[in-house]
């Protein structure tokens, strides 16, 4: 049986590469290419698995409106996906009790999540500012995969 553990344990394997499938308004599949981690829920607690979105992309487009998404991690020939309804927050979708400098460190939080390091954290705020990045977490209801 597949969990969340096996996904997590998936991430360092290809820098947290994972493929993100959402679902257009024709309802046909849009898959896209993403960085993304496994951490606590910031309201809730409970593991899910985050990822930080550049605002304006179709995937945003279709996660506001058809709120579900899969996202599968794999390493050689061993995957596990996540699949589940989406939580969303940064400065186009505002959500209770995260504001601007919680979101600055949320966004921080899923960036390390999904093994990324950087240099100058600054920077790094202005550029997730200036496009409008938000945090997308998904919270599993269905994990399965090969592992």
């Amino acid at each position: 049986m597949t969990d969340l553990a096996d996904f997590a344990r998936l991430i360092p394997g290809d820098h947290g590469l994972c493929v993100v499938s959402t679902l257009r308004a024709d309802g046909t599949i849009q898959s896209t290419l993403v960085n993304a981690g496994v951490l606590k829920h910031p309201e809730t607690g409970e593991q899910v698995v985050a990822m930080v979105v550049r605002g304006g992309t179709r995937k945003m487009v279709n996660l506001r409106a058809r709120g579900r998404m899969t996202v599968v991690a794999r390493v050689g020939w061993e995957w596990a996906a996540a699949e589940g309804p989406v939580w969303i927050v940064g400065p186009d979708d505002p959500a209770p009790g995260i504001d601007a400098e919680h979101l600055r460190l949320l966004l921080r939080d899923v960036f390390t999540a999904a093994g990324g390091t950087h240099e100058d954290w600054d920077e790094y705020d202005r550029v997730m500012a200036a496009e409008r990045r938000a945090v997308v977490l998904v919270v599993p209801d269905r994990v399965y995969g090969n592992g």
